[in-house]
């Protein structure tokens, strides 16, 4: 289901109207939500100001042979995010990498560029648009998401979640279908290339649309400390403004694969590692400071922008993810606030395929029936710019190149 709104400012008057009745005192609940809020942010940046690590990292092989502990899985949720070393050989990564350049180069991808369709998602971040090509079907990227490895994982950071709660099954962990996304490639020398802070999945639906204020309905009712992030609770139901390049789909995680080594000041991913910052989002707009007809800058069918104006006290915990060599991934948790460095000042390319962790559930089926045409002609997932490069594309991957695990997350043996 998508959600359209005739009339926003009123819808959002309306909102802040009702969630304010609802909890009378979201000034005092908000002045205790922003000094935690400030007391973990500055803890991490001491943290990270020391040089120790504000990212969990976990090996692939911890996974395989299920050792990971209580302690780990608990900082992960804390953060709402984690590296996972070493998922795939480096050797094999590498090769990947170089049969996408190859992919794009001789399908003369960068002379379609200039003429892809324009993508609105991140026309508010103020930093620009990072290199991400409307790639989708190049046999290393269907070859990543249906691999044994990248599944386990993904395996794994499904079950963090409860998927069972309010009496109802939200989803089935154990299945992972697929969310076909882009890549990124970022040659050395770049500026101005990132983006600024911001959140995915929803923008001035989280605090109209009703299922997205029941996911967040401790949130609203001001017992913010009984709100769990990894709560599956209405989070299969919710509703977004369809529109471009926003996802439609139920990630647990969002996600990117290592193609080559990139780390800090390569132009790479910025996490404010803190699960439960949202609650600090969502009370924000509620403030007397903010206009009745305003969200803190919120735009439909946009990523939700996180502003130093604001949301400053978050900004301290803003941190670069550590080096990643390739074979690595990163995943962070779908509420978790990310950004992009503008400049990658590394020498080499700095070059990831998007590959996020989602459940088996009706809202994602429904995502598979219409994304599958789009595989099987080359075209642009439903969640994209319909620039629909690789219709022709030589190299590309087909039917032919799944393996039964492949078509079972493509949903065509359904």
């Amino acid at each position: 289901m998508a959600l359209h709104i005739d009339d926003l400012s009123a819808a959002i008057r309306k909102a802040k109207r009702e969630l304010r009745e609802n909890l009378p005192n979201y000034k005092a609940v908000f002045a205790e939500v922003e000094s935690a809020m400030h007391e973990e942010a500055q803890r991490i940046a001491q943290l990270r100001q020391r040089g120790e690590p504000v990212i969990p990292e976990i090996s692939f092989a911890d996974i395989v042979e299920n050792r990971i502990g209580a302690d780990q899985i608990a900082l992960v949720k804390a953060r709402g995010a984690c590296v996972i070393r070493n998922v795939f050989d480096r050797s094999l990564v590498e090769h990947w990498d170089n049969d996408i350049a190859q992919y794009v180069e001789r399908n003369h991808l960068d002379q379609k560029l200039l003429n892809r369709a324009e993508d609105k998602y991140f026309g508010q971040l103020a930093s620009g648009k990072p290199q991400i090509y409307g790639v989708y079907w190049s046999k290393p990227q269907v070859l990543a998401r249906q691999s044994a490895e990248l599944t386990q994982a993904r395996v794994f950071l499904n079950r963090l979640w409860r998927n069972e709660s309010e009496g109802r099954v939200h989803f089935d962990p154990d299945h992972v279908p697929v969310y076909a996304d882009r890549l990124r490639r970022r040659p050395p020398g770049s500026e101005s290339l990132g983006l600024s802070a911001h959140c995915d999945g929803g923008s001035v639906e989280r605090w109209i649309e009703a299922n997205f204020r029941k996911v967040y309905r401790h949130v609203f009712s001001g017992d913010w400390r009984r709100y769990d992030p990894f709560d599956a609770a209405w989070r299969t139901e919710v509703e977004e403004i369809p529109s471009p390049a926003v996802c439609s789909m139920f990630r647990t995680f969002q996600g990117w694969t290592a193609l080559t080594p990139q780390g800090p000041g390569d132009g790479t991913l910025q996490l404010v590692p803190i699960a439960n910052a949202m609650v600090y989002i969502l009370l924000r707009a509620l403030q007397d400071d903010i206009a009745d007809d305003d969200l803190c800058g919120a735009m439909p069918g946009r990523a939700l922008s996180i502003k130093p104006e604001y949301h400053a006290p978050l900004f301290h915990a803003l941190s670069s993810i550590p080096l990643m060599q390739a074979g690595d991934t990163v995943f962070w948790h779908s509420d978790v606030i990310h950004a992009v460095e503008d400049a990658h000042r590394g020498k080499g390319y700095s070059n990831v395929m998007y590959i996020a962790s989602a459940p088996s559930c009706a809202k994602n089926d429904a995502y598979l029936e219409r994304q599958l045409p789009g595989f099987l002609d080359g075209k642009s997932p439903p969640d994209f710019p319909a620039d629909h490069f690789e219709v022709d594309f030589a190299g590309r991957a087909t039917i032919d190149d799944l393996s039964p695990l492949g078509r079972a997350q493509m949903g065509l043996d359904r």
